[in-house]
């Protein structure tokens, strides 16, 4: 594929992941409750939000989720997103960089993250099926301190021009023995089941990044790319992130849960660490804010979410987040999900 459509497909994706934001899109996590206990015997100022995630310290348990890179337009985002994360002190992880693996011109377009964000922590991000060369350049390409494999196989599928080839567990495998940093397997929306979290684990990998539905929705973004639209019966395909982290509870202590897809307010952040969750991205929100607001407002925005998770914690009298991670008793499920919860028994 010319370098012109690459580039072109990643801008089409900002536009259409935009296009398909409802800032009151309801979800998953709306069918969650937490239950109120009165007394929470807590101050504010006693709660930390620093936190332990798999081999790193975090100041949060928040961190930017995968969006952008490959083209002019969002390279500049990128940028953007670097500055953000050094000054909100977070973890982020770029776009597949599979584009700029095909046409290395493009590596610019997503190393800008690091250029604006020197010291802070960034994954590379790259499909599944790619090579261990491939790999390794990905991780070059931005000093990366992890990479995402991505797990996208219902958004192939739809893409008029997608992979049809999905056997990737043995590669997996064999990058991640290989690599110097951690691998990530990422879901891009469709979420992770208890049987693949098992096989990934067999293979060595100890990052997953349940990537639920209730998010970016990339159905919607590639039917829309599609000359007849015809595969929009898929749109509701996959595990939402809730019904990942319901589905992984009780997995392996070595495994380090990242939960994203969904979260629209500090309470998702909350909820989805009382499920299981050791830190939760965003995506959707950031990039909408990013679309509309400044740098600094954007900034504003993610340390008023920090402000605002610590209250909260205050709220469930929980003082550390490793206290939020024992609280799953305190949740109320709708039907749905208690149905759910039966068919994991």
């Amino acid at each position: 594929m010319p370098q012109s459509q690459q580039s072109h497909r990643k801008d089409e994706h900002v536009s259409l992941a935009e296009k398909y934001y409802h800032t009151d899109a309801r979800n998953t996590f709306d069918q969650v409750r937490i239950r109120h206990d009165a007394l929470p015997e807590i101050a504010v100022a006693d709660i930390s939000l620093a936190t332990r995630v798999g081999q790193w310290d975090w100041t949060s348990p928040l961190y930017i989720e995968a969006m952008t890179g490959g083209s002019i337009q969002t390279g500049a985002l990128n940028a953007r997103l670097g500055k953000i994360a050094a000054a909100c002190h977070l973890p982020m992880a770029t776009g597949s960089q599979s584009v700029a693996i095909k046409d290395p011109s493009l590596a610019p377009t997503f190393a800008t993250a690091r250029t604006e964000n020197p010291e802070g922590l960034i994954f590379g991000n790259l499909g599944a099926g790619h090579s261990l060369a491939a790999a390794q350049t990905a991780i070059e390409m931005l000093k990366a301190d992890a990479l995402e494999l991505h797990l996208n196989v219902v958004q192939e599928i739809v893409m008029p021009e997608g992979d049809r080839d999905f056997n990737w567990l043995a590669n997996i495998q064999k990058i991640t023995a290989a690599l110097p940093v951690p691998v990530i397997a990422k879901e891009v929306g469709f979420g992770i089941s208890r049987p693949t979290m098992d096989q990934l684990f067999a293979a060595g990998v100890t990052y997953i990044d349940l990537g639920g539905h209730d998010g970016t929705n990339f159905v919607d973004i590639e039917n829309r790319r599609r000359p007849l639209r015809d595969m929009d019966y898929l749109h509701d395909f996959g595990l939402s992130t809730v019904e990942s982290l319901l589905a992984v509870q009780g997995h392996p202590r070595s495994v380090t849960i990242l939960a994203a897809g969904g979260i629209r307010n500090p309470l998702d952040v909350l909820k989805a660490l009382m499920l299981g969750a050791d830190a939760v991205g965003i995506a959707g929100v950031v990039l909408h804010a990013l679309l509309h607001h400044t740098d600094e407002e954007v900034i504003a925005m993610l340390n008023a979410w920090q402000d605002q998770l610590q209250r909260l914690m205050a709220l469930v009298g929980c003082a550390t987040v490793r206290e939020l991670r024992n609280q799953a008793d305190r949740l109320i499920f709708s039907p749905a999900l208690l149905a759910y919860q039966d068919t994991l028994s």
